[in-house]
């Protein structure tokens, strides 16, 4: 089933809240046409155009479109026979792996609902979220730090049925070997089990011909994935992302870069596929333009770098981390990065003084994007080609429309240039929480999503992140906002991370506080910071404290997280 649907035209008179149009790529319009499939289309047509070029690239082992497609439809049979039907959810708890692409279209052309689960999860993460979700089903790796949490749930019952991959067989012949051979202690047998009724083989489940059975696929209704929210701002709740709101976010990424060839470009797969940046913009997006996809499994920076030299991937979608620590990688002056057209930034704000520096070493443009998992995700954009402004997230996407309405009343839109929550409509917001309507409904504000983010919008129609409305920190009375003071603190050069919070202060009711990790080989003191931002911010946004870390704490797909360190400051506040 295959329609297309074309976004609404505004009414003549509102006509210039479309300021950014005239930014878009040469022939692309904010009113053009958008298709709306399965989401497994996306594959299916690759297959069909370039089923002969490889599709992924993992630990040196390649395989084409034509396999991959193969691979999903015999998965997609098994699945059926496993007991899959429309609307059964299926968690993959997987790290990049050909195994992840394989199973997550095989679960949707098998007409269940993808439940991505964040490998690190600890067991009492993985049981919110199995018992939250309705996950039936769960598909992992035999790896022993996969499996013995997979084990731990099935034995507590709050999971029914697990179905185990081999890892081994994903790599190369040699490399399969010696891994069985030398790592073995790697290895979990799940047969040997407590739990071994309750688990499936792949081997076993592949076995005997069948053919998969169609289902009838409703894009704009039934949900292709269940992606929970990072939980910073409370419990994970589990974003409903139709088939419709998936494909569309792919087709109007894909607008961002009208460049990208069809067969043609190698996209590096570092960050976390079950993560929605990566979902859609390495994962989906590659398999859209039929890319090769070179997976990485976990991130390490010396293997990363010497994989762009070896592969020569064209585009890497990252977040400011990954950039930080490649551009102040010691020797990154050996590695060749010139293949690279662009970097996609998102995840979280990207600091002007990584995107200078980074694009001044390496020579590739780092174009920063924004989006959130309610969204699937992305929002916004900066042109990849034209006006990048420095500090911006870019214009909205095709069909969005991006709101900046009053802080203290969202129903109202605020003035241009004053700062007001992002509020986004768009075919791309999700069908709402799962199982969660009171939640769904505090969502929104009318047809509108809101974010939670602080922004403003320049005449042009390009955008500015300030900061969370929960990251405010009210001190004295007045708005702090640690982007702001964040922002200032990268502008030294002895700088390399800094995250700001609010903690208790006496006089103030609540101050900002940095934690800083310095960039290797060099030395500043407290006092020299603070002359330093003196200049820069006013007196309010003055940190009460700044503390220098070896590391600062960061999530999964190396976004830099607060939580931990608001634990450890409330923590000390109550002692």
């Amino acid at each position: 089933m295959m329609t297309t649907v074309r976004p609404p035209a505004p009414a003549a008179a509102a006509e210039p809240t479309l300021p950014w149009q005239v930014h878009y790529p040469s022939g692309i319009d904010w009113h053009m046409p958008l298709k709306v499939a399965p989401l497994y289309a996306l594959l299916d047509d690759a297959v069909r155009d370039y089923g002969h070029l490889p599709c992924t690239n993992f630990l040196g082992r390649t395989l084409s479109y034509g396999e991959i497609g193969d691979l999903v439809g015999q998965t997609a049979a098994a699945l059926q026979r496993q007991g899959v039907r429309k609307g059964t959810k299926v968690g993959l708890f997987l790290p990049n792996s050909p195994t992840f692409i394989i199973y997550f279209f095989a679960v949707l052309k098998a007409g269940g609902t993808v439940v991505n689960f964040n490998p690190l999860y600890t067991v009492a993460e993985l049981t919110h979220q199995v018992e939250d979700s309705d996950t039936e089903l769960m598909i992992t790796l035999d790896l022993k730090v996969l499996f013995d949490k997979v084990e731990a749930l099935l034995q507590s019952g709050c999971l029914a049925r697990a179905l185990v991959a081999p890892f081994p067989s994903l790599l190369p012949a040699t490399k399969a070997a010696l891994f069985r051979l030398f790592r073995s202690r790697e290895l979990a047998r799940p047969l040997s089990s407590p739990v071994a009724n309750r688990v499936t083989l792949e081997g076993e489940a592949l076995a005997g011909a069948a053919t998969m059975q169609p289902v009838a696929i409703d894009p704009e209704n039934d949900v292709a994935v269940l992606q929970y929210t990072g939980g910073t701002t409370g419990t994970p709740k589990g974003a409903m992302l139709t088939h419709a709101n998936v494909y569309i976010n792919v087709q109007q990424v894909a607008a961002t870069a009208p460049d990208l060839e069809p067969g043609v470009e190698r996209v590096l797969g570092v960050l976390p596929f079950f993560h929605v940046f990566a979902l859609t913009v390495v994962m989906n997006l590659g398999i859209a333009k039929a890319a090769e996809i070179i997976i990485m499994p976990r991130f390490a920076l010396d293997d990363a770098l010497k994989l762009i030299d070896r592969t020569k991937p064209t585009i890497m979608p990252g977040v400011p981390t990954l950039f930080n620590a490649i551009m102040n990688h010691p020797k990154i002056a050996s590695f060749d990065l010139s293949s690279l057209k662009f970097c996609l930034s998102g995840g979280a704000a990207l600091p002007i003084e990584v995107k200078q520096r980074f694009e001044a070493i390496t020579g590739c443009k780092v174009v920063e994007g924004y989006g959130l998992s309610e969204a699937s995700p992305v929002v916004a954009c900066n042109p990849i080609d034209g006006p990048a402004r420095a500090g911006s997230i870019g214009i909205p996407l095709v069909g969005t429309t991006i709101s900046l309405r009053d802080l203290n009343n969202p129903e109202l839109e605020v003035p241009l240039g004053e700062k007001g929550e992002i509020c986004v409509k768009g075919p791309q917001v999700m069908k709402g929480y799962y199982k969660r309507p009171e939640d769904t409904a505090a969502q929104m504000v009318g047809e509108y999503l809101r974010t939670g983010d602080v922004a403003c919008m320049d005449a042009d129609g390009f955008f500015y992140i300030k900061d969370r409305i929960k990251d405010l920190i009210i001190s004295s009375g007045f708005n702090v906002y640690p982007r702001r003071v964040e922002e200032a603190l990268y502008e030294h050069p002895a700088v390399a991370e800094v995250t700001v919070i609010g903690i208790r202060d006496k006089k103030r009711g609540e101050a900002p506080k940095a934690f800083v990790r310095l960039k290797t080989d060099t030395t500043v003191t407290v006092a020299e910071l603070m002359e330093h931002l003196q200049t820069r911010i006013s007196r309010i946004e003055l940190p009460a404290e700044i503390e220098f870390r070896a590391e600062l704490p960061k999530t999964l797909i190396g976004k830099l997280s607060k939580k931990e360190l608001k634990a450890e400051e409330d923590a000390k506040a109550l002692a």
